[in-house]
């Protein structure tokens, strides 16, 4: 199958893979979005040719043969598991799910599939999580033993810039947990090193956002500091979304016999260091050099989104669906992460203890969680959160936080 269809299916942030599967030789035949004014700059772009939709039902109909789920954050499964039953491919933005119950039937469904399943999660595609992988896989650094992820990104709670983003009170990002995005702090560990977790705890940063600020600040946390004991035995220590101090992405590994580190508001500068004694042939003891992007869609890369990780996420989905080879990043993958991210909020709710990670591989370990449905989110639907989203059972957004985002939103919306 060298032209693929596909269908995007949420375009406020789908929008932006538009470029990168044309360019990857996909032919995008349906797009749907309830926003007008998201459907309506989409339809413009890609012309009248592209069949558009304001319901999922509908556009579940329209021939294609995969699917780019870019709705909210927290309801992709339901609508990823109806493509799935369909056998069409889904590449899901992060998270995969948003319950442990979602997560089994997640899996369920895509064993049974004939389409492939593949998380849209673009950090480990950065450059310098591409060059650790590399380094890593060489061997020369030895057997991981522990690794860091951070994944710092702030922002001006005065600023109305990104009020696009919100449509409501009750939008999923008032309620996100800080744990609940990990998938861009412990993922490029993952992929570069193969380690899985398999035991997970956590801790709170708690910082509330200034009283009089335009943002809802419901969760009060800066930051989680999560944990994970994997099942090589090494340990991996990863922040989720974290909200304090500058922003940045770092990332370090290290094994046996040296590390490997990105330098902190570096452009793409590594920190690679041995011990003394087991410096392999060629290398000095301590290396600092700038990794390079050798791609043969260089040029392309260099433009996308999250330092071309956008690119390599669409051209890799196409690639497996093209020659029929199941991605790396598929719903076990997918479910391990999302697994971490919502016992990790579960250990900070109940004072750090430790929880097992399930492995959805095993159906004993989908028995014990398919009918858990706590969750931290109000759904469209109408269904309220059923755990608090803080650490602190006493946080909420202030009066003046609330009169304030709601005067925000209200201006937001005469754009649309």
């Amino acid at each position: 199958m060298s032209s693929v269809r596909v269908g995007i299916f949420g375009l406020n942030r789908g929008a932006h893979f538009i470029d990168h599967f044309l360019a990857n030789g996909a032919e995008i035949v349906a797009i749907c979005d309830k926003n007008p004014r998201w459907l309506n700059a989409a339809t413009k772009k890609l012309g009248n040719s592209v069949a558009a939709y304001s319901d999922f039902d509908s556009f579940i109909e329209h021939p294609m043969d995969a699917v780019f789920m870019a709705n909210y954050f927290h309801e992709h499964t339901p609508f990823a598991i109806r493509c799935l039953e369909k056998d069409i491919h889904v590449l899901c933005e992060c998270t995969s799910n948003s319950t442990m119950a979602e997560g089994v039937q997640l899996v369920r469904a895509a064993e049974k599939s004939k389409a492939f399943y593949m998380i849209s999660e673009n950090y480990p595609f950065m450059l310098f999580n591409q060059e650790m992988k590399r380094v890593y896989e060489g061997g020369t650094l030895g057997k991981v033993l522990f690794a860091e992820g951070e994944y710092n990104h702030p922002g001006d709670p005065y600023s109305l810039a990104g009020m696009y983003l919100f449509d409501s009170e009750k939008h999923w990002r008032n309620f996100l947990p800080r744990s609940y995005y990990i998938t861009h702090s412990l993922a490029p560990l993952m992929y570069a090193t193969g380690s899985l977790p398999v035991k997970v705890h956590a801790m709170p940063v708690y910082g509330p956002l200034p009283e009089d600020c335009c943002r809802l600040d419901y969760k009060g946390d800066k930051a989680a500091v999560v944990t994970c004991l994997n099942d090589d035995d090494s340990v991996f220590r990863v922040t989720g979304c974290a909200s304090f101090g500058a922003e940045e992405n770092s990332y370090r590994i290290c094994g046996e016999k040296g590390q490997i580190e990105n330098a902190r508001g570096s452009d793409n500068m590594m920190i690679l260091n041995y011990s003394h004694w087991q410096v392999p042939e060629g290398k000095e003891a301590h290396n600092y050099y700038q990794c390079q992007l050798d791609d043969k869609d260089a040029e392309l890369i260099k433009k996308a989104g999250h330092g071309g990780g956008d690119f390599f996420v669409t051209r890799k989905f196409l690639d497996c669906i093209r020659t029929n080879t199941r991605p790396e990043m598929d719903e076990y993958f997918a479910t391990r992460l999302a697994s971490v991210a919502i016992l990790a909020h579960r250990s900070i709710l109940n004072g750090g203890i430790a929880y097992d990670i399930p492995d959805f591989r095993k159906e004993e370990d989908r028995v014990k969680y398919e009918n858990d449905v706590a969750s931290p989110f109000w759904y469209s639907d109408g269904t309220a959160p059923t755990i608090r989203c803080s650490s602190k059972p006493d946080h909420h957004p202030t009066k003046q936080q609330v009169e304030n985002f709601k005067k925000a939103l209200e201006e937001e919306m005469k754009k649309q």
